[in-house]
């Protein structure tokens, strides 16, 4: 049902038709991106669901082809994503094993990642934030070293990419965030760390935790504003002014007073 929505935003970034949602923009950016790659024109109208795709090259987006490797992809991640999670905090292999196999044999996940649909995009992202995380506390007894620093930044690559997908990524960032809290007291206990160390952990989180996902953020709304530079179903919720500014606008290119 849903590909009726994200089918058609895919469908807006390939024609850069201007359009309004209420979640962020990443998630039907990558469709689009996956869409065009894997030869869609974006024409396919989407118009109520169980609608024939016919000629129109839609596996792409579902990513069941090889040069597609989209959402299906991103949905086969989550098994070694859960078993390198669980792996890394039980060290035990059976465990690991166990969570894998509950994940790979999982009605649920199999059914929403054979669609054109925000999920299997969202828990990819929010299961790599947690594998980043987990993967950075192992990192704990080699501060500021290689793997540390490419853990710690992955993880706010992930958060980034949880909140550009739907909101519901904060609380991924609430558990990052108080994991991070939880670590930052302890390195604060350590009586044999000076303040100007501790310091250096608190900026590196800073960071890499907070200002590199905001970076990231904000960065892909430029690219949805740069790339849906046509009038399309959106335009009313903005402003005259942001209107002039969009192609076949009845007020493209119209001096408006501020």
């Amino acid at each position: 049902w849903d590909e009726t929505h994200f089918g058609k935003m895919g469908s807006y970034y390939i024609n850069r038709t201007f359009f309004f949602d209420v979640h962020p923009p990443l998630g039907k950016m990558l469709i689009g991106l996956a869409g065009y790659l894997s030869g869609y024109d974006g024409t396919f109208p989407f118009q109520k669901p169980g609608d024939r795709y016919e000629q129109h090259n839609y596996m792409g987006m579902r990513g069941v082809r090889l040069y597609g490797l989209f959402c299906a992809f991103l949905g086969s991640c989550l098994v070694p994503f859960a078993y390198l999670t669980v792996l890394e905090l039980s060290k035990s292999l059976p465990a690991a094993l166990l969570t894998a196999f509950i994940l790979i044999f999982d009605t649920g996940c199999i059914t929403l990642s054979q669609y054109i649909l925000l999920d299997p995009i969202l828990m990819f992202f929010l299961m790599g934030a947690v594998l980043s995380m987990v993967k950075c506390n192992s990192c704990v007894d080699r501060p500021f070293s290689a793997s540390w620093w490419f853990w710690l930044s992955l993880t706010g690559v992930n958060l980034a990419g949880a909140m550009g997908v739907k909101f519901v990524g904060l609380f991924v960032v609430l558990l990052v965030g108080l994991n991070t809290i939880y670590d930052l007291w302890d390195l604060l206990g350590n009586l044999s760390l000076s303040l100007v160390t501790f310091g250096k952990h608190l900026l590196a989180r800073v960071l890499c935790l907070i200002l590199l996902p905001l970076a990231l953020y904000m960065a892909m709304f430029a690219v949805h504003f740069t790339v849906l530079n046509k009038s399309g179903p959106g335009d009313g919720f903005f402003s005259s002014s942001f209107q002039s500014q969009l192609i076949g606008n009845n007020l493209h290119n119209v001096s408006i007073p501020e």
